[in-house]
Formats: structure tokens, sequence, C-alpha cells
């Protein structure tokens, strides 16, 4: 069967339909999302539970919250619940609800004042916490909380969970920065909180004021029942209770604080949109010590006497995590920071910070650990095999990043069972913290359960992931026998279950903790705040007169509903289901080559996380149909395609596409992502499925044939390109095919070119070896090159330069055949064109590499698909050869050779392709090293995409989006002083395009500086 329609609705409760156009006619300024794609984004985070919601609220300013609270409250609208979402990288849950979702990341991220002299910002809650400290950096002071998440998670999410992290003995919780709050209640009152004195907040308890009710709660909680807090609340640093009621109340100097209840209450009592915080200087001097162990125990057993030492912080990681970041792109970066010793097994690390406010302190606190760990070192048994020492921040930066990633990284293991966060942020007192996981892994195994284990050893804070395989109804079971038994396990040692991370759905233990007492007056908080439990209701506590539940460990998870997917459909497309929601595809920089979709669209549909869901969905919904996704592709005839193009408009299909769309296909994913989503792939095979159904547009037949025709173009380029380029042309171009600012072709052509005619044909070499072999020595002086459409045919000079370059090593060159590479094909999803196309080739290339000659190609885009999408289509019969980037062939090349250089007096900045980036971590430094060679100092700044990619900046609907990419990243380092190059045929275009710049390739300034 040909793919069916599918259902783009799971129908809006009326009461919310009606709500939601009433808000629209409110003058409400933000969005509105009731599709049914935008709802399922949100309809999971970083934890293991989904929960549709009825529609998803972006409001544009702090007065739209209020507009959507005062709507709430009429009488019409009584039953309209909310929960209020920041960067969605919760572990448990906590912004998931089946209402509306109020998510405050879109546009509510302003910095709104920053006072140096007296140490305060205003921020927005939807701001991202490294947004935040990238704007404080200039001025020397930070944002000190510092969560693993924190490219991508909001300073509103982090006071909702009142999150802390790395450095919590020394900076502390959220909570303890925050000076003033600004939130709305469910009946749209604007409610500004900041420590007041008690007198004061007893006057306002007998006032007529709309908050006279929580300060009377407030005292009768926090002030009268001070004896039974402070008997009943464990002495813990990362102590999390959400209704902070030990804090709220400040005995020594007789003031109360609201903002300390709504701290931590995950959006149960208002909605944060702004928040006055405390800042902190910069520590002038740091430094990071790696202590390394032969076993993760003796880690945790070392780690109270480091902290002992004046430790800032000590964070830890263990054998698992370890193993997998060797396994990721992030290794590239810490690999010298982190060698084994020899003869050594490391199963551990301590990662042991120092700081200090002038030099002379920080070299006194470093001797002392350093002495420390060298005794520790010399002694056996105890499982320290040695250090080292990272002075410098850059090298401190990467460790930091490898170990903010080991979240994602634990959701690449191997396998159908996964580490999953449920118990994951339990906290005990430190010094029992040894025995405690000694206990907590024996648990582990009595269930024969893997793990893995990183965290905050200084604070008692150990993250702690079994792997589940969570469409097993047995392990689905285990999440309820685990968590009640870790319960019992945390309260035995003194400890809580909720560290970290927030309650959510671990809620239902909060009586057990707080006791019936205490618990009694959360749910009082609750009442004055939220008297008909209308916001994240079920999270926390219920109000004292509500009989409903709470939500339980026990709630819908996503695993119910990935195995209504068929085995092999799930193996087919593991990569999409393999996604763990932990949002690195998130990332707020500008700079990151990671996902600019969605930095282009700040639409959670396009990026990574929000594709691979949206595919999930597809793959189930399809198999409901009876729809094979892995059986060959039928398609309907023409006509039949063309009239289902003109109905079905609700299907679902539909959303998946327009969210495909949005992809640059520039794989950044596939290797950024900590569990490698590779979505261009999924794209590829979607797209091919959905125009069996749905008829293409002409805009995509003219992309997969345009390698064929190019050949023929080429032997007339200007009277092509007048006729491609007149004013007819380029309106009709833009008309039929929507497509605009078209390159032109090189003139003269690359076959009229003296230095092409020099070199070799194939046929010419085929001749001359009349079949015999090469050796090692023989082949390295030639090179095979492997053209591509972008270079050869709209870049004949960058070739030239290849050949002249060539000539001046004396290597000489084979120029293959041309024959299409087939990528734009795939990008299109034609993939049994593009699988026709790749067998051709590859039977071409693997001749080639027969005879032991090295293949290159200058196009890394298109390199890099003959090790990517090439061995997708054919498996094992793609054959061993190799298509090298140009560096990767230049390098070692000129190491073994004597150069003669000319002097180099111009200063160079290497902006590369971003797929190249990503594929390959080394291609800056491998360029950087040429260079060295030449006696050229670079820079090699990290940019993200230029918003080219292909074809995708040609497209007539995508040219905004391409546009501000482009000023993104690219634009502001074009801006800088110095030649600008750049290695990508894409970026060269672009940047002529959109800044009138015209950048060499980095070879032709090495084949300049050769003599």
């Amino acid at each position: 069967m040909s793919l069916p329609a599918l259902s783009s609705t799971d129908a809006l409760q009326a009461d919310y339909q009606n709500y939601l156009k009433a808000l629209a006619a409110s003058g409400f300024q933000g969005d509105i999302d009731a599709s049914y794609g935008g709802r399922l984004i949100a309809a999971t985070d970083n934890s293991i539970y989904q929960q549709l919601p009825q529609a998803v609220l972006y409001p544009r300013t702090q007065e739209d919250v209020g507009r959507i609270m005062q709507l709430a409250a009429s009488n019409e609208h009584q039953s309209i619940k909310f929960s209020p979402r920041g960067g969605g990288t919760g572990t448990n849950g906590q912004s998931l609800t089946e209402w509306l979702v109020l998510d405050l990341s879109r546009y509510l991220n302003r910095i709104l004042e920053i006072n140096i002299d007296e140490g305060w910002v205003r921020v927005e809650s939807g701001l991202v916490k490294d947004a935040l400290n990238k704007a404080l950096a200039p001025h020397g002071y930070f944002f000190a909380p510092d969560t693993s998440t924190s490219n991508r998670a909001t300073i509103g999410g982090m006071i909702n969970t009142d999150a802390s992290g790395q450095g919590s003995l020394v900076y502390g919780k959220t909570s303890d920065h925050i000076l003033e709050l600004g939130s709305y209640l469910l009946n749209g009152y604007r409610l500004n909180s900041a420590p007041v004195a008690l007198s004061e907040a007893r006057q306002k308890a007998q006032q007529d004021l709309a908050e006279s009710e929580i300060y009377q709660q407030l005292i009768a909680s926090c002030v009268d029942k001070r004896d039974a807090i402070e008997a009943g609340f464990p002495k813990l640093n990362r102590f999390l209770t959400g209704y902070d009621l030990l804090h709220a109340y400040d005995a020594e100097q007789q003031q109360v604080d609201i903002s300390r209840l709504i701290a931590g209450s995950e959006g149960t009592l208002a909605v944060v949109t702004e928040a006055k915080l405390r800042i902190t200087p910069i520590p002038r001097h740091k430094v990071l010590v790696n202590v390394k162990y032969s076993d993760f125990q003796a880690a945790l057993q070392h780690a109270p006497e480091l902290v002992k030492a004046n430790a800032t912080s000590v964070e830890t990681i263990d054998s698992k995590v370890l193993n997998l970041a060797r396994e990721d792109i992030v290794w590239h970066g810490v690999k010298d920071l982190l060698t084994d010793e020899p003869g050594q097994v490391m199963d551990g690390i301590n990662m042991v910070e120092i700081t200090a406010v002038d030099q002379t302190r920080i070299e006194r606190k470093l001797t002392r650990l350093v002495n420390l760990l060298d005794r520790a070192v010399s002694e056996t048994g105890n499982g320290v095999i040695g250090y080292q020492i990272c002075h410098d921040l850059p090298s401190i930066g990467r460790i930091y990043a490898m170990r903010k990633k080991a979240v994602g990284l634990l959701g690449a293991t191997k396998g159908t069972a996964k580490p999953v966060a449920f118990v994951e942020d339990t906290a005990v007192p430190p010094e029992h913290l040894a025995d405690y996981i000694n206990e907590f892994r024996a648990l582990l195994d009595s269930h024969q359960l893997a793990y893995g284990m990183f965290g905050h050893v200084d604070a008692g804070v150990l993250h702690v992931r079994p792997a589940l395989n969570m469409q097993d109804e047995k392990d689905e079971t285990l999440v309820r026998t685990l968590s009640d038994q870790v319960m019992a396990l945390t309260a035995k040692y003194g400890g809580l279950m909720w560290g970290e991370h927030g309650k959510g759905y671990r809620s239902e233990y909060g009586p057990q903790f707080f006791g019936a007492e205490l618990f009694a007056e959360l749910r009082k908080i609750k009442g004055v705040f939220d008297p008909d439990n209308r916001l994240n209701p079920g999270k926390i506590c219920t109000p004292r007169t509500s009989t409903e539940s709470l939500v339980s460990v026990d709630g819908a998870k996503r695993g119910w509903f990935d195995k209504q997917i068929p085995l092999a459909a799930q193996q087919s497309y593991q990569s999409a289901m393999d996604c763990n929601g932990n949002g690195l595809c998130f990332n707020f920089d500008v700079n990151t080559p990671m996902c600019p979709s969605f930095r282009a669209t700040q639409d959670r549909r396009y990026s990574p996380k929000g594709r691979a869901s949206m595919i999930r969905e597809w793959l189930r919904q399809t198999a409901s149909a009876g729809y094979d996704v892995n059986a060959q592709i039928k398609k309907d005839n023409l006509f039949k395609r063309w009239k289902q193009s003109r109905r079905n408009a609700d299907d679902f299909s539909h959303e998946v596409k327009k969210s495909m769309d949005h992809c640059l296909a520039c794989k950044a994913c596939s290797s950024q992502c900590p569990v490698k989503v590779d979505i261009p792939s999924h794209r590829a095979r979607f797209l091919a499925h959905y125009h069996s159904r749905y008829i293409r547009p002409l805009r995509d037949h003219a992309v997969k044939n345009v390698e064929n025709a190019l050949p023929y173009l080429a032997r007339m380029p200007r009277l092509a390109n007048v006729l491609m380029h007149n004013p007819l042309s380029r309106y009709l171009t833009a008309k039929l095919l929507r497509f605009q600012d078209m390159p032109r072709l090189s003139v003269p052509a690359l076959c009229k070119r003296t230095a092409y005619q020099k070199a070799l044909t194939w046929d010419d070499f085929i001749k001359q070896q009349q079949g015999m072999a090469l050796d090692d020595n023989e082949a390295s002086q030639y090179v095979a090159l492997v053209e591509d459409s972008f270079t050869s045919f709209y870049e004949a000079d960058l070739v030239e330069d290849f050949l002249l370059l060539c000539e001046k090593l004396q290597v000489k060159v084979i120029i293959l055949p041309f024959q299409p590479n087939g990528k734009a094909a795939h990008v299109k999803g034609f993939l049994s064109e593009f699988h026709e196309l790749a067998k051709k080739q590859a039977a071409l290339l693997n001749q080639v590499a027969s005879y032991k000659v090295p293949l290159v190609g200058l196009d890394a885009s298109t390199a890099l698909c003959y090790r990517d999408e090439y061995l997708q289509a054919l498996g094992n019969s793609r054959g061993a050869f190799q298509v090298l980037m140009l560096h990767e062939w230049l390098a070692p090349l000129l190491k073994d050779k004597t150069l003669l250089v000319s002097s180099a007096d111009t200063a160079f900045s290497l902006l590369p392709h971003c797929t190249e980036q990503t594929a390959d971590a080394q291609t800056s430094q491998t360029w950087s090293d040429i260079f060295a060679l030449m006696g050229i100092k670079i820079r090699t700044p990290t940019v993200g995409c230029c918003g080219m990619a292909g074809t995708y900046g040609h497209e007539t609907e995508q040219a905004e989006n391409s546009l501000n990419l482009f000023n993104m990243s690219w634009k502001p380092e074009l801006n800088k002083a110095g030649q600008a190059l750049a290695t990508g045929f894409s970026c060269r275009c672009q940047s002529q395009r959109f800044a009138k710049q015209s950048l060499k390739h980095p070879l032709q300034v090495v084949l300049q500086r050769l003599n």
C-alpha cells in the first residue's frame, strides 16, 4: 500500500478551544500553537514521561502573561489549567501537562538591566543561563549556579526547580541569588516579591491587599512552625523542597520572603516572568586538577579529603561516562588532558576546581592539593593512580564541556536498555556518600542492572541512571520498585530523593518526606496561591481543600507510545528512537554548528529533538494504519498524487514535511548530538515516503537533475549564463522553482583551462599502467581528483589552483571522469535514484582505489557524502575506497617535503564548512598546522552555519532564515580585521551574496606562499 493520510489532531477539549479563541481576541501578542506537532514537542522533556498538552502558548511580553491569567480568571474559563515551561530540560516531567503549556523561552529572554555597582542584574525568565553569563563576562561577573544544561536551561526553569550544580558548596543554589521576583498569580495580579521585615509582613497580612492572604500563610507556616521545620529538615547543601519553609523566614534578620516559597515551586504557585538576581565576581584565578582512579568507588571515597583541601567544587565521572565520551566528538578536545597512566586503567575521575582572587592564594591552594595527591599516588590500595593539572581557561572549559555532556552521552549506550532519569539526583551528607553509593550499587546489582554515574560529590549529590528498556513491561515496573527502594535508602542515610532536579512525577513521595504536619503546611500555601489547583496541578502538592491526586511515578511514559512502533521500523530509524530529550540542540550560542534551523526560527519543531519526536509519532501512526516503512515504496500514479496534494490538509505527514523542509541537511546533529540523532538521513527517507502519496514540486526535480545537466551547460558557459540569468529567466525561476540568487557558471569552463588539459585523465593513467599495480611509493606520487559539481562548474579557478599546487608539489593529478555524486538527490529524498548513482560512482572509485592512488575531493560536504550516505545506501557493497578532504591529504604530504615559502604578512581567519567541522573535529587544527608550515598564523574562530547549505539558501521561502543565520555568526567574523578564508563552496557563495566579499579557499593561500 502507499502512504496513508495520518491524523494531525487529538481533538482539543471544547472549553480549551473557546479559551484559545477568546485569548486570540483579547489583545494577546504572542503565539498560540494548537497544531499537533507543536503540542507534541511540548509533550516530552528530558524525562521518561510523555503528556500531550491541549496547546502551547508563547507570550511575547510579560503583559501577555497577565492577559493569559486574567482571561483564565473570568467565570467562563474557570476550567483552564496551565504549566509554565522554560528550556524543557527537566528530568522528572516538571513542566509536562495535559492542559496548556506556557512556554516563556521563545520571547521572554531579555536582559532588562545590569547594575555592576550594586552587583545585580534584572532579566526575563526565558533567558538562557549561559546567554546571561556571556553578557556579564565583559563586566567581570557571572550568575553562579552552574547546571550541566546551562547552554539551554532558562533562568525561569532554574528558579522553578531551585537549580544548583557545580560549585554549590561555595555558590549555593539559585534561590540564594534571588533578590526580587516578578510573577503573575492565577487571577492576573502582578506579584512583586522581595525580602521584607517580619513586622512589615504582619502589617501586610492585615491589610486589604492582593497578597495579604499569602503573607498570613507564610507567617503561619514558616514562622510559627519554625521548631518543627528545623527539626524535620536534613542539614544538606542541596536541600530542595520547593515551598522552602526553612528559608522563607530568616530568624536572624527577622525577614520573610515570598520569593523563597516560589523558588523551587515548579510553577505551581505563580508564573515567574522577571527576576532580579545577585551576580558574583568571576574568580580571576582558576585551576582544575583531574584526579584519576583505578575504580569509581575509590573516587567516591577520596572525595571528602579533596573537599577539605578548600576546593571550590569536586565533580566526579565513572567509567561508563568516560568510555562513552571516548567515542564522542567531545573527546578530541580533552584526550590530552585525561591521558591514561602507564599500566593502569582509568575507571573514574574527580575534577577538583580551586579558585582564588590573587595568584599567591591560588598557588598556595594548589601546592597543598598537589602534596596531598602526591602522597595518595605513592600509597598503595587507595585507587589513586595519577592526576593532571589544567591552568588555562580553554582547557578547563573543554573538560567541563565533556562533563556537561554526560547527561546526553548516557543516552548513547548501546542496546535497547538506556540509562534513564528518575532516581538520579539523590542527596545525602557527603561523609556518607561512599557508603550510600555502595548500597545503591548493591540495590541496582540485585536487579541485574547496568548504570552510569556522575555528579557533585562535594555536595553529596550523585546522578545515578539505571539502564532500562522502557518499552519492556518488566523494566517499566522497575521504575516503581526502584523509586520506592531508593526513597527508603535515601531516608536511611538522612538524605532526600530530589537534591537538584525537582519533584515532578516524584511528588507522591512528598508526604512521606515532609511528614503529615509539614506537608499540610505546603498544602495551605498552595491553597492561598492557587486555591482551585490550576497551576501545574498534581505537582508537589494539592490545595488543602482539594481531593485531587498528585501525579505518580506510574504516569504515562514515552515507552508506552514507542512500543506501538514495530521493532523493524524502530531499528531503521534508530537514532530518532534514541533521542532522550536532553535538548543539547537547543544551545543558545549562535556560533555552535548544532541545528541552524532551530537557531534561525526558535521553533522547537525545527530542531533535532523536535524532528525526532515527530518521526517517532509518524512511525507510530503509520504502523497503526498498517503501513510498513521498510517495505519497497509504492508510488501512487501521478494523477492520484496530484489529486491528493489538493486534499488531506490535516494529514500529520504535512507537519512532519514542514519541519523537514526547514532542515539544512548540514549533518551537525549526527556528530554534535550526544546520541547522534541523524535527522538528514531520516529526512531523506521520510521524503521518499511522503512523495509516494503527494506530488513533488518542480524544484525537487531540478535539484535532482542539476548534476546531469551541468556538464552540458558548461560547454557553453557564457550562453548558459545569459539564458539562466536574464530578467525573464530569473522571474520564471523564482515563480516556478522558487529559487533565487543562483550562482553563475565559470568562464572559461574548467575543461578549457591549460592546467586541466595538462593533467592525466583516468583513461591516460590506465593506458600508462597497462594493468600493472603500483607500490606505495609510486602511488604516493599521484592523486586522483574526484570532481564535484560545485567546484568543477562554478569555481573552475579553484580546481585550477589545486592542479597548480600539485604541480609545485611534484604530484601528478589524475582527473577522474565527472559522474554525479547524488548528494542533491539524497537530500530531496530521491533514494532509488541516489542508490543507482552511488553504485555507479562507487564502482569507479573502487577501481581507482585498487591502484592505491589517494582520492581527494575539494568540496568537503560532497567528499563526506561518500563516507556517510554511500555507506548507508550501499552497505558492504560500497567497497573500501576513501575520498579524503583536501586538508586530510595535504597535511601529511607537506610534512614530508622541504618547503620554500615566501614571507607572510597577512592575517587570516579560517571559517570552516559546518558539515566539515562537525564530521572532523580536527579540521581547523589541521589547517592551522598546514599554515604553520607556511610560516603563517591563522585564527580559527568557532562559527555556526553560514545559512546556505547546498540549495537551502537559494530557496525563496528560506531567504529570511538564510540571511538571519549569516548575520548571526558569519557576518561578525567577516567584519573583523584580517582576510577571511572559507573551505566550503556554499560558504563562499553566501559571503559574496550577503557581504559582497569574495573569500578564498585556504589552498589558494598555500599556493601563493609556495615558491
